[in-house]
């Protein structure tokens, strides 16, 4: 079971910040989670709409400039990142989850992600682009068939895990509130990956192997306790 860094090692830095993606690749993390939103046709790493509780700014993150943004102190003195800083730092050393938050975001990261496979330095399941935003998805599911999918859902459906199929998806990315037997196994006999967000505990990462889930979003990436 892999151990997803949420919003990089958001236990030990502030979240969504180069210093977060840092620690997670000090600890050993194979793959970091990240939110983006686009403003003024750049994409920011940045997880909540408003600005207050991560930042010393106030209001809509979308209501600003992107220069008054980026003069934020995003915790720690660090900045609020752009995604290519992200992925510089990354490099080849891990794998990465873009959860897409914002409108007229899907384009903008489809092109990035097929310009790095194309430059020869990652290939397309290094990466998983994820959404609550379904709408999103499909996009990229029409438009970058080959970039792999996690479709996100707060609950169970009905039908569980037709939805996340319909979109194509590789992996479908569920709560730790909303979790059974049942749905991992409805994933698995889709063909998909079963991600739960997020797991802190040790109890909860224990359970949540005992599950069989194939990996958990933890704000701590050195906590991969296996199965009793």
């Amino acid at each position: 079971m892999k151990i997803i860094a949420h919003r990089g090692a958001s236990g030990y830095a502030p979240e969504n910040t180069l210093k977060a993606f840092g620690k997670a690749l000090d600890l050993g993390a194979s793959w970091i989670e990240l939110d983006v939103y686009r403003i003024e046709n750049e994409l920011l790493v940045f997880h909540d709409e408003r600005l207050e509780r991560t930042t010393n700014g106030g209001g809509y993150l979308w209501d600003h400039p992107l220069g008054y943004l980026r003069g934020l102190d995003a915790g720690e003195g660090e900045k609020i990142p752009f995604l290519e800083e992200v992925m510089e730092l990354v490099g080849e050393k891990a794998c990465i989850n873009i959860e897409l938050k914002g409108p007229f975001t899907a384009g903008k990261v489809g092109r990035m992600i097929e310009a790095l496979v194309e430059g020869g330095t990652r290939d397309y399941h290094h990466f998983l682009v994820s959404s609550f935003n379904h709408h999103l998805l499909r996009e990229m599911q029409t438009r970058f068939p080959r970039i792999p999918r996690g479709a996100l859902i707060c609950g169970i459906p009905l039908d569980y895990c037709e939805f996340a199929e319909q979109l194509g998806a590789s992996a479908v990315n569920l709560s730790l509130d909303f979790i059974d037997a049942d749905i991992v196994a409805d994933a698995h006999s889709r063909g998909m990956e079963v991600l739960v967000y997020t797991a802190n505990h040790p109890e909860d990462i224990r359970r949540m192997a005992r599950l069989g889930v194939d990996g958990v979003f933890s704000d701590f990436p050195d906590r991969n306790i296996p199965a009793p």
